[in-house]
């Protein structure tokens, strides 16, 4: 219980996703401090030489226990409290590694799909409980042909996908345009989005983190007029 609205600060989760070659990974370089990267796809090229970031990649032969591994993983780098930002990069590999050791042990195909739920839920509750800074990235969909949930959506199984992301703080979508990249995390689209950080809906992808420093500045000064009233 938390009286009177005084809830301790929780470090923010960002999952942003996007068509491939957009920077997705390389959006890890803006947070400040000692990050450790969880690649699911081998995609590491964007920290080689990085001496703040260390990183464990998932291989082919982990494929039969990633759901132990993933958590192992995860779990110790939290305890050893060395890190203030976790990255797990492409969220869709490991969606598919997970289903595929989960998928035809139930003869209803809908507890299969109840499982990957669950499992991607407690994920991101214990991410969600660890004070440490997230990042988590995954491909996208270009849904062309049907816009019923919008043109872009994450490459994942809708109900998985709020399961996992229903703790973040912020979800985006990054793309280019005219050789720019923005992140649109604007749910007014059509697309998956939110930002419970600031109120911006579109962003420089170089400025993800800028404007929330201002805003937590904005927000502990309004907490210390509301003590002094």
């Amino acid at each position: 219980m938390y009286f009177d609205g005084k809830i301790p600060e929780q470090p923010h989760q960002y999952f942003v996703y996007g068509a491939g070659g957009t920077g997705k990974t390389s959006l890890l370089n803006q947070f400040k401090g000692k990050k450790f990267l969880f690649s699911f796809d081998m995609s590491t090229n964007v920290v080689r030489g990085r001496k703040d970031t260390d990183v464990a990649i998932l291989e082919e032969s982990d494929a039969p226990q990633v759901q132990q591994l993933v958590l192992q993983t995860i779990v110790q780098a939290v305890n050893s409290k060395k890190y203030d930002v976790i990255c797990l990069d492409n969220m869709s590999a490991l969606q598919n590694l997970v289903l595929e050791n989960i998928d035809g042990k139930s003869k209803d195909g809908r507890q299969n799909y109840q499982k990957l739920q669950l499992w991607f839920r407690q994920l991101g509750m214990y991410l969600r409980n660890s004070e440490v800074t997230i990042l988590a990235t995954a491909h996208e969909i270009d849904n062309k042909e049907n816009l019923s949930n919008g043109r872009y959506n994450a490459d994942m199984n809708d109900k998985t996908f709020n399961a996992f992301t229903s703790m973040f703080d912020f979800v985006g979508r990054i793309y280019k345009k005219d050789g720019k990249r923005w992140i649109d995390c604007d749910p007014e689209t059509g697309n998956q989005g939110k930002n419970r950080i600031d109120d911006r809906t579109l962003i420089p992808a170089g400025e993800l983190l800028e404007q929330k420093k201002e805003t937590e500045e904005k927000k502990e000064n309004e907490v210390k007029n509301d003590d002094n009233n």
